[in-house]
């Protein structure tokens, strides 16, 4: 029950690592870079990724994959989401009978237009596909690694599996919930990192709360108008990996994609943003991935067209905005008539 192991030392990751190994759990964390490992092992800091955070020495570190695989049966996958498919192949040959994985990165697979599970079970054709799921919800790295209270949810096809991930990871100071709805909390997790970077923009722009409040609004009305285009519970989005991760990622000073669009707003070019920052900002990449999907399945998505106009055609945040503003009329709970039941 209280042995895991961590795939990637990147903010996350690390966070996790310390979070559990401090509630008792023994834990294992891989790091692909072994001068990485080498200098957390020496200095019980991580160079890179939240380096004033203490990693106690219960955590072991190590680049060995088959030594990190082989030392529990549950997996949590914490590399970029876009990095996923690449980390699990190398991970294939080392999957022993009772694996289970649980996707911890946000993000949809450009190429394939995936979710991490749907990756994963994708590869690890040997791993039954109710044993794979994700841990998704408002949790920013830098306050789960401090203790502070944060509650996310544990989704799994089977509940059963979804109850088991919840008893690992769930502490005093990680309240974690279950839902079987994979699908919804991957959607709702990953796509409110576009609608991070729209809130960016705007606060670099000063347009206000009135804005703001407007943009996680109506953003969590598409996002849940494309999970259902899919096939996910319309509930699962008014939950924690739905309105509580798209407040938290547009409101916080932690995230990452809200600074990345605040840098766009002051005119930096997206490589000119992207260079400026040590850690990885998962909306870029999913920006692109909700999009087309969005294009895929007619789903109307005007707050992620406009990001994508401006991180990729270069358009005008102002100009943008005004678009969206002088849109048709529309009813509030409008849904495309092949949504409406």
């Amino acid at each position: 029950m209280s042995s895991i192991t961590l795939f990637g030392a990147g903010s996350w990751g690390t966070a996790m690592s310390v979070h559990l190994a401090s509630a008792g759990r023994d834990v294992v964390l891989w790091a692909r870079r072994p001068e990485v490992a080498e200098e957390i092992r020496r200095t019980s800091h991580n160079p890179t990724y939240l380096p004033e955070l203490l990693i106690p020495s219960s955590v072991y570190i190590t680049t060995d994959l088959e030594t990190a695989a082989k030392a529990s049966d549950l997996w949590g996958m914490a590399v970029p989401s876009q990095k996923l498919r690449g980390r699990a192949e190398l991970l294939r040959p080392y999957v022993h009978p009772g694996v289970r994985l649980v996707a911890l990165s946000k993000g949809i697979e450009n190429e394939t237009l995936l979710t991490m599970s749907q990756v994963l079970d994708d590869v690890f054709e040997s791993v039954p596909s109710d044993q794979i799921g994700a841990l998704y919800g408002p949790s920013h790295a830098e306050e789960v690694a401090e203790g502070r209270p944060t509650a996310v949810v544990a989704a799994a096809p089977d509940e059963g599996e979804a109850q088991h991930i919840q008893k690992v990871f769930m502490t005093e100071r990680l309240r974690v919930y279950v839902n079987t709805d994979v699908l919804g909390v991957e959607i709702g997790g990953s796509a409110k990192n576009v609608l991070a970077i729209a809130a960016g923009i705007a606060d670099g722009v000063s347009y206000g709360d009135n804005a703001k409040a407007a943009l996680v609004t109506r953003g969590l009305a598409e996002i849940r108008r494309l999970g259902q285009a899919l096939g996910a519970d319309p509930q699962t989005f008014a939950g924690l990996a739905g309105i509580g991760d798209l407040v938290v990622t547009c409101m916080s000073q932690h995230s990452r994609n809200r600074y990345l669009g605040e840098q766009i707003s002051t005119g930096k070019s997206l490589d000119e943003a992207l260079n400026d920052m040590a850690m990885v900002a998962e909306g870029v990449r999913t920006t692109r991935s909700v999009y087309n999907l969005s294009k895929h399945h007619g789903v109307e998505m005007p707050i992620t067209e406009a990001v994508h106009a401006i991180l990729f055609d270069d358009k005008s945040p102002r100009k943008m905005v005004k678009r969206l503003m002088t849109r048709s009329a529309k009813h509030e709970n409008w849904l495309p008539t092949t949504l409406k039941q």
